[in-house]
């Protein structure tokens, strides 16, 4: 298990946890990053944050603070 922040572009893995029961870990809840839903990392900006991920038909940017409370299993 890694945190989404650490996935290379083209990457896929699947939603295991979402750390934390603050404002910003119910916001990502809400923007769909829940257990078990497959993403992949399709991009980051040029300095390297935003990361952009595609999920459930949707893109989705995060900080990469953001990312970095959401813990994946990493597809091969």
């Amino acid at each position: 298990m890694t945190s989404l922040s650490q996935l290379a572009v083209g990457q896929r893995g699947r939603v295991a946890t979402v750390a934390g029961n603050d404002t910003v870990g119910v916001r990502l809840l809400e923007m769909g990053l829940i257990p078990g839903v497959e993403l992949q990392l399709v991009g980051t900006a040029p300095l390297g944050d935003p990361l952009e991920y595609e999920l459930r038909g949707y893109r989705l940017s995060l900080r990469r603070s953001e990312a970095a409370r959401v813990q994946v299993f990493v597809d091969n």
